[in-house]
């Protein structure tokens, strides 16, 4: 096996193996797997896919998953850490890639099997992936930050892929055709980090709808309505970035539209009965004691 660590933010490991693999029990990090050779089946949580020379896998830290192999096959791993949103790693904008995997992360449509849709991106990341490990290889000047910003760019292609069917078009937002909720549900995961385009009534122009009825449309599909829903979701992101990132409360505050620290922590409160402060503390102690 041979790998390669930037700053300890992520690793790149190419191996060959037969029979039966599995990754490590506990991991802090999510894996891109390439197929280079090879087929078989994977197994992940409940769910078994084939996969074949060219399929590429996203597996969350959560994620229970091993192979069996059918033949041999070379395996390229890309595994992030935590570190990966550290200030301390010198990216040309961490808020980015932080941006980037949230997306992939929390989406709620995303399915085991192979995450690439469209073959014009298979062949680009592909393409990326042959450069990277070029890259490794010769080892020459600037190498590492290289490679950053070519993950970076990957990590962008696999979020366009997994939220493409839950994408509005806007040339097709017209009175003729109908929203749907997974169009103004993608549409909120999307912009949630833009405190403007989250206001009703900057939702209901951008869907040719009145406040009122997309507030009631909204509510009779989820159940909840949207102010409450973008809160929560919000409140999702901050225990995410309070677990895996070094963001202070005050960054996180001014990240996602809060007026300040105060203002976050007395929401975080209201719903966690703690302060993000006391969240973080407890989320440490628990990963200290395993």
């Amino acid at each position: 096996m041979k790998s390669f660590s930037l700053h300890d933010t992520f690793l790149i490991k190419q191996f060959a193996k037969t029979g039966v693999y599995r990754d490590s029990e506990h991991r802090n990090y999510f894996e891109i797997i390439f197929i280079e050779e090879g087929k078989g089946k994977h197994y992940i949580n409940e769910f078994i896919v084939s996969y074949e020379k060219g399929d590429i896998f996203l597996v969350a830290p959560e994620d229970k998953h091993h192979f069996e192999i059918e033949r041999e096959t070379l395996f390229c791993y890309f595994q992030f850490t935590e570190l990966l949103f550290s200030s301390k790693m010198n990216l040309p904008d961490r808020s980015y890639w932080l941006h980037r995997i949230e997306r992939i992360i929390h989406h709620p449509n995303l399915l085991p099997g192979d995450i690439i849709k469209e073959e014009h991106d298979r062949n680009l990341i592909w393409h990326i992936h042959e450069v990277i490990n070029q890259e490794y290889i010769n080892e020459k000047e600037f190498y590492k930050h290289n490679i950053s910003n070519m993950v970076s760019t990957i990590l962008s292609v696999i979020a366009r892929n997994i939220t493409r069917d839950f994408e509005v078009i806007p040339e097709k937002l017209n009175k003729d055709i109908p929203t749907t909720i997974d169009q103004i549900l993608s549409y909120i995961r999307q912009h949630v980090y833009e405190t403007d385009l989250m206001k009703v009534s900057s939702l209901a122009s951008h869907f040719n709808m009145t406040n009122s009825a997309l507030s009631l449309y909204f509510k009779k599909k989820t159940g909840e309505s949207i102010h409450h829903y973008i809160l929560m979701y919000k409140l999702h992101l901050i225990k995410y970035r309070l677990k895996n990132t070094d963001f202070t409360v005050s960054e996180i505050a001014y990240q996602l539209g809060f007026t300040d620290e105060s203002h976050l922590t007395r929401i975080f409160k209201k719903y966690n009965d703690m302060t993000p402060k006391k969240y973080k503390t407890m989320i440490l102690q628990e990963s200290n004691s395993l």
